[in-house]
């Protein structure tokens, strides 16, 4: 290795839900700073989710990110002279990452209406096991699996 870790930042509970990961995903919709435009997003969002689900917003919240959570991911290594895709496991951190990040940018490239609308249909077919985020994961598993001939590069 050649340098040292990076060292792991503490991110505060947001103030609402008590919830470390909803501060995460408050951060993550988050654009040029603008940290409470972001929240009052995420909040309304789930306002809206509670009304439409009928179950506790970070319940369903929490189902949804479990189900576009994915196991396996692929990383390019190159070897001899050629680039194999090779599947790893994905750790529980990164895995969380990667759904808030999908359903964040599926939100996102819906047009037409507001974020926290987007955001909470997003959320809401994650949370039935369809859309789009769950379709990518899906696709990622595929991937994975196919290219399961080339996992003995993984290290």
């Amino acid at each position: 290795m050649r340098r040292r870790r990076a060292d792991k930042r503490v991110i505060l509970a947001d103030a609402k839900y008590n919830s470390v990961i909803v501060s995460k995903f408050i951060n993550m919709v988050m654009t040029r700073g603008k940290k409470a435009i972001a929240e009052k997003i995420v909040y309304r969002c789930f306002d809206v989710i509670s009304q439409k689900g009928g179950k506790p917003a970070l319940e369903i919240f929490q189902k949804a990110l479990d189900n576009v959570k994915p196991l396996l991911e692929l990383k390019s290594r190159r070897i001899g002279g050629a680039t194999y895709q090779v599947p790893i496991s994905v750790k529980n951190e990164r895995g969380l990452a990667l759904a808030m990040m999908w359903i964040r940018n599926f939100a996102r490239t819906k047009k037409g209406r507001p974020m926290e609308e987007k955001l909470a249909d997003e959320l809401l077919e994650a949370f039935k096991g369809e859309g789009p985020a769950v379709k990518k994961r899906d696709d990622t598993h595929k991937m994975a699996e196919a290219n399961k001939a080339f996992a003995h590069y993984r290290w």
